[in-house]
């Protein structure tokens, strides 16, 4: 007796269950991207694939879940620091974007370890992407910073990114995963929490002197969407990339030039050993790296164009 349409139908659905219908052509597969750290930026990479692939993102709250499916991404609820609740993602998605930050203590990053021993549970996703930090490069002197420079971190921070780079080129190598790890400077936009230097300037927060001062680099949140999307598609097997705008400024004259924009006064001006004695670690922190970050191979390998290739670009926005 011939098979019925229906017939046809339940067999193909059985064959994609068991084989991942590895032999469809391309076409007639759907993507599932699943984003781990579904935060201002990770919302953003959403609304980029939108309407072209299945989302997932993994939540530890609750009170986000209709908020997600709302935007259109079938959530999961699970917990990085809770081995057990992650299990379920083995296998899920075809292509993950990590974002999400270690814990702030400990040397190195658990959450990326429970991630990844997870994930080789099943069969692993077609491409990774991890956002990193460019503070892995540490202190430069003002130096120029490629990718292949060697990671110098000076902070328990910053190590626990290495950290978490390291077992992510593990993965990678042990497997046909192609990992990318971003190395991503300061995060800027007017439509984000934080996002520009309108609040600091209104305290009258001070920077260094020119002669102490650093050089910074700088993201819109947008192109950094835009350059997750690039890499889980362009990315090439363990690069790492620089992800930052093509602004050449120092802290100081960052602020110089917010000020200027905003109609602001701009911020009182103290020396290395006074900003020592009166501001806190984490401020300083920031104040004690020096380094210019070169773009070249994200917009080479990636072929991503800068919506906002300069600051001046971005906050005018």
């Amino acid at each position: 007796m011939p098979a019925t349409r229906s017939d046809l139908t339940r067999q193909h659905r059985r064959t994609c269950e068991t084989s991942h219908c590895d032999a469809l052509p391309s076409r007639f597969r759907r993507e599932r991207v699943l984003l781990i750290g579904c935060g201002d930026v990770g919302m953003r990479v959403a609304g980029l694939l939108r309407g072209r692939v299945a989302l997932l993102a993994l939540t530890s709250s609750a009170g986000r879940v209709a908020e997600l499916r709302a935007s259109g991404i079938r959530p999961l609820l699970g917990n990085l620091d809770d081995a057990a609740s992650i299990r379920r993602l083995a296998g899920l998605a075809t292509r993950l974007v990590h974002l999400a930050p270690p814990a702030g203590h400990g040397a190195g990053d658990r959450r990326t370890l429970v991630l990844t021993r997870a994930l080789r549970r099943q069969r692993l996703p077609r491409s990774l992407v991890y956002g990193s930090t460019s503070g892995v490069y540490g202190d430069c002197d003002g130096q120029v910073a490629i990718e292949s420079r060697a990671t110098s971190a000076d902070t328990a921070r910053a190590r626990r990114r290495i950290d978490a780079e390291t077992m992510i080129r593990r993965l990678g190598r042990a497997s046909n995963l192609v990992c990318s790890i971003l190395r991503i400077p300061g995060i800027y936009a007017s439509d984000r929490a934080g996002g520009t230097p309108h609040a600091r300037l209104k305290k009258g927060t001070p920077v260094l002197d020119a002669i102490d001062d650093v050089f910074t680099n700088h993201i819109h949140a947008d192109d950094l969407a835009r350059a997750c999307v690039a890499a889980l598609w362009r990315g090439r097997p363990g690069r790492v990339y620089n992800i930052n705008d093509d602004t050449c400024l120092k802290m100081g004259d960052y602020f110089d030039l917010a000020a200027d924009l905003y109609g602001l006064p701009k911020p009182p001006r103290i020396t290395r050993r006074v900003a020592t004695e009166t501001l806190p670690a984490l401020q300083l922190s920031f104040m004690s790296e020096s380094r210019r970050m070169n773009n070249r191979r994200m917009k080479t390998e990636l072929r991503l164009r800068l919506r906002y290739p300069t600051v001046m670009a971005g906050l005018r926005d």
